[in-house]
């Protein structure tokens, strides 16, 4: 049985925030070569959040582009590692000098094509050492982020919404990583057997028997989160909403009747029983890549989707506020906020608390917008950066 958090007040959050402050997830350098618009670049900054206007195009998101491949993962725009380099064709290297309170990390990612690599691969070194693998960042560094694009979220289908889910557990349960991926390289694994006619039933079983052990750990891990979130965002944060969010699915239902032994198994039989329909649709009909995530306004008692644009946005600022105040609570930092277009379907008053909230739970955040008079309530609380064709200007 998971263990129910009693809901914490705001105060309560905001105190155990303020605990960490100190300890808030900073970059203070950052040089990017051949990344996106930026031949070379190099900035230095304190740790307060920081503001970066600018028209479009001038290269504000390549910025914030660029910081989200300092922590596990495909990046904000998911793009494809040879599609990142200057005019889409160069290698290209983040580097960051990584502030956690008095701790200092020497951070650097980057990608370079390898003749003949059948994949591609980033490349990542801490403090001067190479890493395993991009999930060694996720002890390092830690980030969230909202984009124009994650606006639809609640509206389209689920995988966007896994995807959200599974970013927000990274930031306070690093180890999600593993699981994940071992998860879909079965999955990739088996597909491919089908796809290729490959009836050999002690091979399909075995890698079978990989996809249900790993699914179900995701799948629980996924449960567990949901549960340590509830306290945060259950309850309405300044006028950002509570959120009542619960996982859908059929490998959830079968957590939810019996021990997770007891889902493992059923997920086997199941993808045995279901190998030529999964031949026929490309992938299989079970697992946690078939679960959703479903998110309810407490206060008005309606279903996400079926919510104003305005309050779907202030949804998903209330699931990141609450997942950057479990880290804090759980982790001692906060992580690295990325709020892409952040003013857009936020209302003046809801757009000045978070401007205060933000403030007041000491993250780094990195902001972007066209216009700089929606920023104005910051005052020095924030570095001011404007952004021309590449060239930034304090």
């Amino acid at each position: 049985m998971l263990e129910r958090v009693q809901p914490a007040t705001v105060e309560e959050s905001l105190n155990g925030a303020a605990s960490a402050r100190d300890a808030c997830v900073a970059v203070r350098r950052l040089t990017l070569t051949d990344f996106r618009s930026y031949p070379s670049l190099r900035l230095e900054v304190d740790v307060r959040p920081v503001v970066l206007t600018g028209l479009n195009g001038a290269g504000k998101t390549n910025l914030l582009e660029a910081i989200s491949y300092l922590v596990p993962g495909r990046g904000l725009r998911r793009a494809r590692l040879s599609e990142v380099g200057r005019g889409g064709t160069h290698p290209w290297a983040v580097a960051a000098e990584i502030g956690i309170g008095e701790l200092d990390h020497a951070v650097g990612t980057g990608y370079r094509p390898e003749p003949g690599a059948r994949a591609e691969k980033r490349q990542v070194r801490i403090d001067g050492t190479p890493a395993k693998s991009q999930a060694e960042l996720g002890r390092v560094a830690s980030a969230q982020w909202l984009t124009p694009q994650m606006d639809r979220l609640f509206l389209e289908g689920p995988s966007g919404r896994r995807r959200f889910l599974d970013r927000l557990i990274l930031g306070f349960d690093p180890d999600h990583a593993g699981p994940l991926a071992a998860y879909e390289h079965s999955l990739r694994s088996r597909n491919k057997l089908l796809k290729d006619g490959v009836r050999d039933t002690g091979w399909l079983a075995s890698v079978e028997e990989s996809m249900a052990a790993h699914g179900v750990a995701v799948a629980v891990r996924r449960l567990e989160a949901i549960e340590r979130l509830h306290p945060l965002c259950g309850v309405a944060f300044g006028p950002f909403p509570g959120a009542e969010v619960r996982l859908t699915g059929a490998l959830e239902d079968w957590l939810a009747e019996g021990p997770a032994l007891a889902a493992e198994e059923r997920m086997r039989a199941a993808l045995q029983a279901s190998r030529e329909d999964d031949f026929g649709m490309g992938s299989a009909g079970v697992g946690p890549h078939r679960s959703d995530l479903a998110v309810r306004h407490t206060g008005n008692g309606a279903e996400a989707a079926r919510c104003s644009t305005g309050e779907q946005k202030a949804l998903l600022v209330s699931l990141v506020l609450a997942a950057a105040r479990l880290q804090a609570r759980e982790r001692g930092h906060m992580p690295l906020l990325l709020l892409d277009e952040i003013a857009a379907h936020l209302d003046p008053e809801r757009l000045a608390a978070l401007f205060d909230l933000l403030s007041d739970l000491g993250a780094q955040a990195w902001m972007t917008g066209t216009d700089p008079r929606l920023f104005a309530a910051w005052g020095d609380r924030a570095q001011m950066i404007t952004v021309r064709e590449g060239t930034l200007f304090a």
